[in-house]
């Protein structure tokens, strides 16, 4: 039994003691009863409310999931937590599935053999060892 049939049925036990509203008694009786489905209707429009205020937050909620998925999606498959985002600049050693070293070279430094890797875009007079500390470019000077 809901609140509402239960004042209903409190109505219906006044009626049945034929409450004499002209007393005092009667006029308080009624005026409590009253009173009681006043409230119950205030309730009922209350929760009515709640209802949808809980949906929209739900529906908020999704919607805040989705834009916090496109916001701090991570593009790294791997599972070392090192926040590369696979923007190339990847030297975390990880098994992640980006193609970050699918441009990259490795060649033997001209100076002093040490293995060297970098990008294959990259001018060859821009790559310095990192052993000797000399450009690629200096072999021809020596």
């Amino acid at each position: 039994m809901d609140i509402l049939e239960k004042v209903a049925y409190i109505k219906g036990l006044a009626e049945g003691l034929s409450l004499d509203a002209t007393k005092p008694e009667g006029k308080v009786l009624s005026a409590i009863i009253d009173l009681l489905g006043d409230i119950c209707e205030a309730v009922a429009d209350i929760d009515d409310e709640v209802a949808t205020l809980g949906d929209y937050v739900e529906e908020l909620d999704h919607d805040l999931g989705d834009v916090e998925e496109d916001l701090y999606a991570d593009d790294c498959d791997c599972d070392c937590d090192c926040d590369c985002d696979c923007d190339c600049d990847c030297d975390c050693d990880c098994d992640c599935d980006c193609d970050c070293d699918d441009d990259l070279v490795e060649a033997m430094c001209p100076n002093c053999g040490e293995s060297v890797t970098f990008v294959n875009d990259i001018d060859l007079a821009d790559v310095v060892c990192p052993a000797c500390k000399k450009a690629f470019a200096d072999n021809d000077e020596e």
